[in-house]
């Protein structure tokens, strides 16, 4: 059966721009990358999370990205964070942009907003002890 999400993958615009945010910024590791027959190399750069946990970037994206909203289908990921103010300072202290304060959401937890260099909107979470989260974890 379903064990976990194993990736989220995103069409890029550059690959070395993005590997400066993900790896450099966020301080995700790159994992490997493939290459196809056929296509420019390389084709997918995986970056790793935790173990199992992987983004795929596929360079040679081009367009627009849609804002976040009412759109039908992607709207964001998220990252989990075991202490968003350390978090935060530690991401400020690697070049990217912070303003404005985390938040807590209707589910409790401590969250904030940022986004990749192509607009992909990423939401770092801190899970309190009392969330709905936090509960489901404890019944699994």
């Amino acid at each position: 059966m379903i064990t976990g999400i194993g990736h989220t993958a995103f069409h890029i615009s550059n690959l070395e721009r993005s590997l400066d945010f993900y790896c450099q910024k966020l301080g995700l590791r790159e994992a490997f990358r493939l290459d196809r027959e056929g296509t420019p190399s390389p084709w997918i750069v995986y970056l790793q999370i935790a173990p199992g946990n992987f983004i795929e970037l596929f360079p040679g994206g081009s367009g627009e990205n849609r804002p976040r909203g009412n759109n039908v289908g992607y709207n964001h990921f998220c990252l989990l964070v075991d202490d968003m103010a350390a978090t935060l300072e530690e991401l400020k202290g690697r070049g990217v942009e912070i303003s404005g304060e985390p938040i807590r959401g209707m589910d409790h937890n401590i969250q904030y907003w940022l986004n990749d260099p192509d607009g992909n909107a990423i939401e770092l979470m801190q899970i309190v002890s009392d969330s709905p989260q936090a509960a489901a974890d404890a019944r699994w």
